[in-house]
């Protein structure tokens, strides 16, 4: 699975990457900084799976949902949010996003919703 991570915290990117390199079948592909780098790297790498702050300047991670959506609706979309992910996650997918992660639980939780992500990928390629 291909990731494509946009944060505006080069820290945090770099933190995230390192978590999922350690996943079987993962591998970071790209980085972006804002929404619309967001944008630029997904339409130039296709990932197919983007993790995407919520609070980044330019454009948020909400409004990038969507575009998102827009232009590449077979990539997956994890929004990640300092806050309760189970507070965002109705306003996550109304932005197109399939779920949404709490930076501060992202060790414990992104990998099960990677594998839970990739598992429906593979079944809709099979169907």
């Amino acid at each position: 699975m291909r990731i494509l991570i946009a944060d505006d915290s080069q820290l945090v990117r770099r933190g995230v990457a390192r978590i999922v390199s350690g996943y079987a079948n993962c591998e970071v592909c790209a980085e972006a900084s804002n929404g619309p780098d967001a944008l630029e790297k997904a339409r130039e790498f296709l990932p197919d799976l983007i993790l995407l702050d919520i609070n980044m300047p330019g454009m948020d991670g909400l409004e990038t949902s969507r575009r998102l959506r827009q232009d590449w609706p077979q990539i997956k979309i994890i929004i990640m949010s300092h806050n309760d992910a189970d507070k965002f996650l109705s306003v996550a997918r109304k932005a197109g996003a399939d779920a949404c992660v709490d930076k501060a639980r992202i060790v414990a939780d992104l990998p099960p919703i990677i594998e839970n992500l990739g598992s429906m990928s593979l079944e809709n390629r099979l169907r």
